[in-house]
């Protein structure tokens, strides 16, 4: 019996996933993504994977924002670049998270990476193959911005099981979020929900909550589009400091219960 283009269609799909390595034992791989670059990805991928360790789960992070890791920093790693003869061993945070970024690779962890597109997917496919993560739970994976080579790559090469869209209360918000939410349509990976980072500031000195960067619109798109509202992280110097000292795991604060409630669903 011939077959169907459907049929073609899922053996093409199936024969461009990239092998995991055979050591590792990685339940969901999560992906978050924006549409556009500086809206804050890297914090929701730090945490995420610091709330779903705080909730008892393994978590790890595949930094695949190659040409702006921030991961190592965020979480105060250094040069990382042990192995074995099962693969590349990933960094550990303090509290257990694994972590593998092309930083912690890197002489410098300040030297450009200036690689063509498909260089850099191929990165992404051997943090994926060569190294070895063991059993995680959940993989979160630091996307670069826009719909390009690696996220791509990404979306194609890796079992992603669902992603979350970051965004800000800006005019762009539709345009950043749309154009995340199509690419992840066209690749039928389901859209957990949105993030909106910088959504408020409180005032350090009454408390009063402002909008920095005008009204919110993503209650008003999310009720529209019926797409979960996963967490909204203020403009918070105390967060930034955090970041940049890499402690992003002392941070008290959970933003993201909405998203722990829908991760937990799928491993239980």
């Amino acid at each position: 019996m011939a077959k169907k283009p459907e049929d073609f269609k899922k053996q093409m799909e199936d024969n461009m996933k990239a092998a995991p390595n055979p050591n590792s034992h990685v339940k969901k791989v999560i992906g978050i993504v924006s549409g556009k670059g500086g809206v804050g990805k890297s914090l929701v991928t730090g945490l995420s994977a610091v709330a779903m360790n705080k909730k008892g789960y393994k978590t790890g992070i595949l930094d695949a924002d190659i040409t702006g890791p921030s991961i190592p920093k965020m979480f105060g790693i250094g040069k990382f670049n042990m192995g074995d003869e099962k693969g590349l061993i990933p960094a550990a945070t303090s509290n257990g998270t694994k972590v593998m970024s092309l930083n912690m690779l890197t002489e410098n962890e300040t030297d450009p990476v200036i690689w063509r597109g498909p260089v850099i997917a191929g990165i992404v496919k051997q943090f994926w193959s060569d190294v070895n993560w063991g059993d995680v739970d959940f993989l979160f994976v630091d996307m670069p911005p826009g719909t390009g080579d690696v996220p791509l790559t990404v979306f194609q090469s890796l079992p992603v099981d669902g992603i979350i869209v970051v965004s800000t209360p800006q005019d762009l918000v539709e345009m950043i979020v749309e154009k995340a939410i199509n690419m992840a349509n066209l690749m039928n990976i389901p859209v957990l929900g949105i993030v909106e980072n910088m959504s408020y500031m409180k005032c350090p000195h009454c408390g009063e909550m402002l909008n920095i960067f005008g009204n919110s619109k993503i209650e008003s798109y999310a009720a529209s589009n019926g797409i979960d509202i996963l967490g909204k992280i203020p403009l918070d110097p105390e967060i930034a400091a955090l970041c940049d000292g890499g402690k992003i795991e002392d941070i008290k604060e959970n933003y993201l219960e909405s998203l722990e409630f829908i991760l937990e669903g799928m491993i239980d």
